[in-house]
């Protein structure tokens, strides 16, 4: 089996977790014709259907990754839709947002219909977000009640900050009329120019040009500032610094309209990795320090951060292969993510596993206002399937996304999928 429409299979033996309170229950689940059929104990000599056993497995909502750069149109080489959602479905994901720093950028409803037209055969729910200024030139507003109606779920010029305060501003009042985040990339590019990692004692150790965590928190609060004056909802990308996280903490207890991500890149590694001058260690934000990976973990257990997203960057071998300064910035993850986070963050008890799950399952969909799948009869059957105990190793050769992009070659990593479920279609993961 690799994919196939879910007509009449019971997943037998199973157990589910609440995602909320951490209890685990033994179950069998049905699903028949694309939803969920029946929970509990089923007889399989009584079942004319088929039967998958998933002894010692999860079946959990599926998961989501909100933060995914999938490069189609215009850097087919790197991603596809195809090649992503292929990615997505090995890692267990059955939802993800895709980043508009496409070629062109995705500004126009024609590019959000496109995307969602590529996407509509895949298994994995595939939703677009949209430019917060035309071609993400932070000049001007993009036609955002277009883009909605289109199908965007949020606005972004990720990989850019929106600079002018009053662009700014505009782009929070008119989202908020449409009950949709705005997503920053919280980074002053003139405290950042030529930064290629964090800025401090590694940067100086190597020569490099350092990119300084102060940079990611002046616009931190400058958004919140503009967020609290309109009312919008303000979401920041790839939280990676403990002043990020304080202010977005402070933002919260104000009552702001704020939310936040981290990346397992950003919990799992440090700026002291940056040694080995291996370019698939450059991404932006940099990799920070200790103190400021700790500072992510209790911001996430707190409830500070409030979702794990992948920030999914493919780039071509050849672009990464050349001098530290001149490569681009970007890594993968959608394969890893949820390996990295039960091996990183759950096996070293900096959350539990039903946390963990949380901030990647039902998290991102508060964020963006979706439904939330539910493993109960009549419902969507929309699951990810996999063992928490099960290790596997990662080899870069046998990745499904069409890039390589990624320093994680050779890790041990616990999480092997067995499948995943939606839109009427079951995929067993190889």
């Amino acid at each position: 089996m690799n994919t196939i429409k879910a007509n009449k299979v019971l997943f037998k033996n199973g157990e589910t977790i609440n995602i909320r309170n951490g209890e685990r229950l033994q179950v069998d689940v049905v699903v028949l014709d694309g939803k969920i059929d029946r929970v509990g104990h089923i007889e399989e000599k009584n079942f004319a259907g088929k039967v998958l056993d998933v002894k010692d497995h999860l079946i959990v909502p599926g998961l989501m990754d909100m933060h995914v750069h999938f490069r189609e149109p215009g850097r087919e080489d790197e991603e596809t839709i195809e090649t992503g959602c292929a990615a997505a479905m090995a890692g267990g994901i059955t939802a993800v947002c895709t980043m508009p720093n496409t070629d062109p950028p995705c500004d126009t409803q024609e590019i959000v219909r496109f995307i969602k037209k590529r996407a509509e055969a895949e298994l994995v729910d595939v939703f677009p977000i949209a430019c917060i200024t035309k071609k993400r030139e932070g000049k001007e507003i993009s036609e955002i009640a277009d883009l909605v109606r289109a199908g965007a779920v949020a606005l972004s010029d990720d990989g850019n900050t929106v600079i002018d305060n009053a662009v700014m501003r505009r782009a929070l009042e008119y989202a908020s009329m449409y009950e949709v985040p705005v997503i920053d990339h919280c980074e002053d590019p003139a405290l950042s120019a030529g930064g290629q990692i964090n800025e401090g004692i590694m940067s100086t150790r190597l020569g490099l040009l350092g990119n300084p965590d102060i940079s990611e928190a002046i616009i931190i609060a400058r958004d919140l500032a503009l967020a609290e004056f309109t009312g919008g909802h303000i979401h920041i990308a790839h939280l990676s610094t403990a002043k990020g996280v304080e202010l977005v903490r402070r933002g919260k207890e104000m009552g702001i309209k704020v939310t936040c991500e981290v990346t397992p890149h950003h919990l799992a590694l440090t700026e002291t990795a940056l040694s080995s001058f291996d370019t698939n260690l450059k991404m932006a934000p940099p990799l920070r320090t200790a103190m400021d990976v700790e500072a992510l973990l209790i911001g996430l257990r707190d409830g500070t951060v409030d979702a794990i997203a992948s920030d999914h960057a493919p780039h071509a071998i050849e672009e990464k292969d050349v001098e530290f300064d001149a490569a681009p910035f970007g890594i993968l993850g959608l394969e890893t993510m949820l390996g990295i986070i039960l091996t990183r963050v759950v096996r070293t008890e900096a959350l539990r596993l039903h946390e963990a799950l949380y901030k990647m399952t039902m998290a991102p969909r508060e964020v963006l206002r979706m439904p939330l799948p539910q493993i109960k009869k009549g419902e969507p059957a929309n699951l990810t399937i996999f063992n928490p105990e099960s290790q596997w190793k990662v080899d870069k050769k046998m990745l499904k996304s069409r890039s390589r992009n990624m320093p994680y070659d050779g890790w041990k990593l616990h999480g092997r999928v067995f499948a995943v479920c939606n839109k009427g279609l079951i995929h067993h993961v190889d």
